[in-house]
């Protein structure tokens, strides 16, 4: 469809105030819980690095379990052998100790005995047999209690240095099963840790594959409401070819994400990524023509690109995607939209996916396209003329803006 302007109906256009108080007034409330195109695109950029980033920490963590169970796997024997030995020298600690207690006692009276003896040998005596017999046995007796007393006093240091020896020991193993032990409550931690994060990155797949799959059918919605136009053509073929493609990607990203998580160095594991990228992408074929008419102004007055025209590969599941259009982020909300070309409004209605759309035919074949307006001006409707800087309706979030030439797509930022 084209249509040649020459006439242009300044009678149905109102000035910018009188647009403004109507936008205000005639237009309903956006539902809270629906969706903008360009925010969730914009969200997802932070989600995406948000999941590349959990991907690497989960692969840290992963490095660091499979580290410790192999330090703990080795030490397994090591652990056993020294809880068993460290019970036998705790039994054999024991029994040194009660012995070295009776052999303390035995020395006490020995050596008690032995000062008794000498005060008798040191006393005086009539010399007489009787006396002489009594102090030979007192001799004996304190030959004996010496000889007692050294055996005694040798087994109670051979005894010390033997139990000296086993707490060195049993502090040595002590040390080693402590060590086994931390490394038990890191891998253990590390666990939970890695559980946790699995989880969190879960989640945050499922969020992205949900928004990832709303913006494809956005895609596709834009792209068959411009074919319904006669604006462009689709290959319903390879449109459909490139919908399966791009499912079965999703799917089996998702797939391989939900198995047991293996050790990273497997090198004989493909991954879902290494298989989407043998997905060609049907929007690959799209054809862009460099724009060649006079410049002009943009449809907003103050603006970010938040996302440029041309081709792309998303970071998580690697689908080649070409962004048909720029998404342009006004500095406020509500900011006001404007026609860029005097032209007629073909189109002008909300959708499910896109919000509001306009759709404006202008000569030479060209049509632009404004997606993801919170309102559409009042008076503008398919059917009406509208001139160059016209108000068309407001913007909250980003403008999602496309323009098309004969069956082809421009670059949009080509134009102002």
């Amino acid at each position: 469809m084209r249509f040649l302007f020459t006439v242009l109906f300044l009678s149905l256009l109102a000035d910018a105030s009188s647009i403004d108080k109507k936008i205000k007034s005639t237009t309903s409330a956006i539902s809270s819980t629906q969706n903008q195109y360009s925010s969730i695109a914009s969200k997802m950029e932070a989600n995406a690095k948000e999941i590349l980033g959990q991907t690497v920490t989960i692969q840290k963590q992963q490095a660091r379990l499979n580290e410790l169970e192999l330090a703990l796997g080795l030490k397994a024997t090591i652990y056993k052998t020294n809880i068993a030995e460290l019970g036998t020298l705790s039994k054999t600690q024991a029994k040194l100790k009660k012995d070295q207690e009776e052999t303390e006692q035995k020395l006490i009276f020995n050596i008690a005995r032995m000062a008794s003896l000498t005060i008798l040998m040191d006393k005086p005596e009539s010399a007489n047999v009787e006396s002489i017999m009594s102090e030979e046995i007192i001799k004996q007796l304190a030959k004996q209690t010496n000889q007692n007393i050294k055996e005694l006093n040798t087994k109670f240091f051979q005894t010390s240095e033997q139990m000296s020896t086993l707490e060195q020991k049993s502090i040595q193993i002590k040390g080693e099963i402590s060590s086994i032990d931390q490394k038990k409550k890191e891998l253990k931690d590390a666990k939970t840790e890695n559980e946790k994060e699995l989880v969190k990155l879960q989640v945050n797949k499922d969020k992205y594959k949900l928004a990832l799959e709303k913006i494809l059918k956005q895609q596709d919605s834009l792209k068959q409401t411009l074919a319904n136009l006669n604006i462009v053509k689709i290959d319903e073929k390879r449109r459909s070819e490139e919908k399966a493609h791009q499912k079965q990607a999703i799917n089996n990203h998702v797939a391989t994400n939900n198995t047991k998580q293996e050790p990273i160095n497997n090198t004989n594991t493909t991954t879902a990524s290494d298989k989407v990228k043998k997905f060609g992408s049907s929007y690959q074929s799209i054809e862009t023509v460099r724009y060649s008419g006079e410049k002009t102004i943009a449809p907003l007055e103050g603006y970010r690109v938040t996302k440029r025209y041309g081709n792309y590969t998303d970071p998580v599941y690697n689908i080649k995607i070409f962004n048909e259009s720029v998404s342009l982020s006004p500095n406020q909300k509500g900011e006001k939209v404007r026609n860029v070309f005097n032209g007629k409004v073909i189109f002008a209605k909300n959708t499910p996916l896109l919000d509001n759309v306009i759709i404006v035919e202008h000569e030479n074949g060209l049509h632009t396209i404004y997606a993801n307006l919170s309102q559409i001006a009042p008076g503008i409707q398919k059917g009406s003329k509208i001139i160059k800087g016209s108000v068309i309706g407001r913007v909250n979030d980003e403008l999602v803006f496309e323009v098309t030439q004969r069956d082809s797509h421009i670059d949009p930022l080509e134009l102002f």
